[in-house]
């Protein structure tokens, strides 16, 4: 296993779209194992996809168990393919990023979403993610498709913000 650099903005791969995973688990499964490991290297870290570490797949990591408050969650989740199937009540939080590591913004995410996915054992699953769970989610698999949380605000004037306690 290894901690792999993560990309920062203005990389242009962290606007790339990713690849569906379409080999055997067996054969991402190093990658995953790196993904995870450079994860837990960053302390509060909660989510990192794939192209955040410049591999061009789709697959995420999420834990928010690892947040600083105790949030509700369904533990570590390794997932390939994510797609989001159902959402609702849209409300908008501030949100960081260790791509874009110097700013936060008020991003509008969705509180519970459902998320399709394949898990390490090649099994199709389907999680109910609530609150700040749902919101990693939507984050993570924004990255697969190459967009970035400042994508997502309205306005860049009034919306970011200079982050106060630095990541890197």
């Amino acid at each position: 296993m290894a901690i792999l650099p993560v990309l920062r903005f203005p990389d242009p791969r962290l606007k790339e779209k990713s690849l569906s995973v379409k080999d055997s688990i067996q054969e991402v499964k190093p990658f995953l194992d790196d993904l995870m490991e450079t994860l837990q290297s960053y302390p509060g870290c909660v989510g990192l996809a794939a192209p955040q570490i410049g591999c061009m797949i789709r697959a995420i990591v999420v834990d928010v168990r690892r947040y600083r408050k105790p949030v509700e969650g369904h533990g570590l989740q390794i997932l390939l393919n994510p797609v989001i199937l159902e959402s609702r009540l849209s409300e908008v939080n501030r949100e960081g990023c260790l791509s874009v590591s110097d700013y936060t913004g008020n991003v509008p995410r969705y509180q519970e979403v459902l998320v399709e996915g394949m898990d390490l054992s090649g099994k199709t699953v389907h999680i109910e993610a609530k609150g700040f769970e749902a919101v990693v989610m939507q984050h993570e698999i924004d990255h697969l498709d190459g967009l970035l949380f400042v994508d997502r605000v309205s306005s860049l004037k009034t919306d970011v913000f200079r982050r106060k306690v630095y990541l890197h």
